[in-house]
């Protein structure tokens, strides 16, 4: 393992680590975006404080972080929050990021105008 780059153990390693608690990651995991790193940091940061404020309630995290980015970032934004969902969406280019929170949780996010 060197650098930045995440390590996903082997099946040897696995089983190694019988009886250790599974690991949950508490910060956010970008899984896929497109936007520009200014940007990025901004909508990670909403979407984190709305994940930590809504931990219980994924419509009203979804809500927050809508509005959140409707108002910086000019409508119309829009945002799914939940576990084990897929997705095929139009967006605008660069308006587009896909991550996880806490482990399971996934947020997300783009922009479509049209």
């Amino acid at each position: 393992m060197t650098g930045d780059t995440p390590h996903f153990g082997s099946a040897e390693e696995e089983k190694g680590n019988a009886g250790k608690p599974a690991v949950a990651f508490s910060y956010p995991l970008i899984r896929y975006t497109d936007m520009d790193d200014g940007m990025k940091k901004d909508v990670m940061d909403v979407c984190t404080l709305a994940c930590e404020r809504h931990t219980s309630n994924n419509e009203m995290c979804a809500k927050m972080i809508k509005e959140v980015l409707d108002k910086k970032f000019g409508p119309s934004w829009h945002v799914v929050v939940g576990e084990g969902f897929g997705f095929e969406i139009s967006y605008e280019m660069k308006k587009l990021l896909y991550m996880f929170f806490a482990g399971s949780l996934a947020v997300c996010v783009w922009k479509c105008s049209y």
